[in-house]
């Protein structure tokens, strides 16, 4: 240090600072503005693409905010549509129940008719029946009786006397 300080020159100090100074300038000039330009451009590019990426994230938040709202609406329709057509499908069921009793009802209705009708035709073939056989029986019994001329005149006397003139 004692050397520096005994071997100093003012004018080789002076050019020292002259060419220092001239070499900031430069260096402010040629490389300080066009590496802060840089450093700025960077720092810009960074500053939008944080921006942009926040904005692509907002638009991300709302677009998920719209998908769940989406989906929503759509397991809602889903649901309306199911609960629709099981709505369907019963009111199908109680109509065709319905229709089933109903069309029950007239068969039964036609078969009670058709029984009572069926009925009506048995009993009147049977006293048909009956009716032909009284005559064939009583033909028979009227022949033996007949046959007989004392049993003729007194069956035609009784059968006088029971008959009543209108």
């Amino acid at each position: 240090m004692e050397k520096l300080l005994g071997e100093f020159s003012i004018g080789l100090f002076f050019w020292q600072t002259v060419l220092f100074l001239a070499l900031l300038l430069l260096l402010r000039k040629f490389a300080w503005k066009p590496i802060l330009n840089a450093v700025n451009d960077r720092e810009e590019g960074i500053k939008n693409a944080l921006d942009s990426a926040e904005q692509a994230k907002r638009e991300m938040e709302n677009l998920q905010a719209d998908n769940q709202k989406l989906l929503k609406e759509a397991r809602a329709e889903r649901e309306e549509m199911l609960k629709e057509a099981r709505e369907i499908k019963n009111k199908m069921i109680d109509d065709a129940k319905n229709e089933a009793r109903e069309e029950a009802g007239k068969l039964i209705v036609q078969a009670q008719a058709s029984i009572q009708t069926e009925k009506k035709a048995a009993i009147a073939e049977l006293k048909s029946q009956v009716a032909n056989l009284s005559i064939e029986i009583a033909e028979k019994v009227v022949r033996e009786e007949l046959s007989n001329k004392d049993k003729q005149v007194k069956l035609v006397e009784s059968m006088l006397g029971e008959a009543t003139l209108n």
